[in-house]
């Protein structure tokens, strides 16, 4: 086997992670067009999205305890192994009704790539420097959604919805072939665990009893499902409500990512310099801003593009600091079940963006207010969990 160097190894591992987003944000500029080829209603399309990310969070509880038994690199390849297959499902489907099912399966092999690359990344670069590479690693990784929105338009505009998926498809191929050929195996066989599930029960209740890997997870969580509320319902409040383009909403969308690119660089930055919970005190301040921003213009009557995009920017910009370091955080005192961590934190992340996304569709009334609404809500969350739970621990 072929061995990237590190530099490489981290860029690959990115890649792989990336998958994520590139699988959420590719096909929003077609979901108008999806409802209207498949004959069916918003919230079918939208439910798509919801169930992409509960079938990642479930997904998420047992690749990374096997993981921790098996290795990362054969978990990842069946992972992207069914990844490539449900993508040409998702292409091929002839009703809504097998389009969730093959987003189910979709998001079941994907959820391998980013929990066992946080996971690889613990393993070979420990708790302190695993906080600064996650930010480099998610700068890399800005460029799949800021593309993607872009991507997605351009092959609707010229081969149709389904071209979507099928490139999906050819992306995560070329992932498995990285991984097959040249990825080495980063967890050392002494430090690998038994899958028995009482073993697995037992990390699992571990994690749960410290106030840490809580507090950092649910700052997490409420960040991400701010993103979700916009992914879920962006589409339709810019597209529809507001007239938008589906060409142009991709160009919007990439303004959106710069604000996350820009952070996951400041939280890179500024990681030994301030630290990683001055780094989220700070990002879920940014958070809540544009959060509140967004909620206020659309309760007030402001319904404009910008006014949409504008404050969600400034969300993102808070997302792209807070969200590598609680990651880091919520890994850091648990080398021995990195795996279950990483699957633990990603099951609880996946399943409160789920419930957000699946409320937005819900009760989407046509305009920005719901969406603006949920987005502001899930800063102050995330500004609150800090407070109450990551704080409060370091003064006690």
């Amino acid at each position: 086997m072929l061995k990237l160097p590190s530099t490489a190894t981290v860029v690959a591992l990115a890649a792989v992670t990336a998958l994520g987003p590139l699988a959420t944000d590719m096909y929003l500029p077609a979901m108008p067009a999806m409802a209207e080829a498949l004959n069916t209603g918003p919230d079918r399309i939208q439910l798509t999205l919801s169930l992409y990310m509960a079938g990642f969070a479930l997904a998420q509880l047992v690749c990374g305890p096997i993981s921790d038994r098996f290795g990362r690199r054969p978990v990842m390849i069946a992972g992207l192994s069914l990844f490539l297959a449900a993508s040409l499902l998702c292409a091929w489907a002839p009703s809504v009704e097998w389009l969730l099912v093959g987003r189910f399966l979709q998001a079941f092999g994907g959820a391998a790539g980013p929990v066992l690359a946080r996971a690889s990344v613990r393993d070979i670069h420990g708790p302190i420097e695993a906080g600064r590479i996650l930010s480099y690693m998610a700068s890399t990784m800005a460029l799949a959604p800021a593309l993607a929105p872009v991507v997605g338009a351009g092959l609707l505009l010229f081969f149709g919805w389904e071209s979507v998926f099928v490139v999906l498809a050819l992306y995560a191929a070329v992932m498995l072939a990285v991984l097959i050929f040249m990825l080495p195996e980063p967890l050392a066989k002494e430090r690998r665990q038994s899958i028995h599930p009482k073993t697995v029960l037992a990390n699992f209740r571990l994690l749960l009893t410290q106030r840490a890997f809580i507090g950092y997870t649910l700052v997490n969580a409420a960040a991400f499902s701010g993103l979700f509320a916009y992914l879920s319902g962006s589409s339709f409040v810019l597209i529809e409500y507001l007239g938008v383009a589906p060409t142009l909403y991709g160009v919007l969308f990439t303004l959106i990512v710069a604000g996350f690119f820009f952070g996951t660089l400041v939280s890179g930055r500024y990681s030994h310099r301030l630290g990683r919970d001055r780094l989220v005190t700070l990002g879920s301040v940014i958070c809540a801003t544009g959060g509140v921003v967004m909620a206020g213009l659309a309760t007030v009557g402001v319904h404009h593009p910008w006014a949409v995009v504008g404050p969600h920017m400034v969300f993102m910009l808070g997302v792209g600091i807070l969200m590598p370091q609680t990651m880091a955080g919520a890994l850091a005192p648990n080398p021995q079940c990195a795996g279950a961590a990483s699957s633990l934190f990603g099951f609880l992340q996946m399943t409160i963006a789920a419930v957000v996304g699946g409320l937005v569709g819900q009760f989407h009334d046509g305009s920005s207010r719901t969406m603006a609404l949920t987005i502001g809500l899930m800063g102050l969350l995330a500004l609150l969990s800090h407070w109450l739970l990551v704080r409060r621990r370091k003064e006690t």
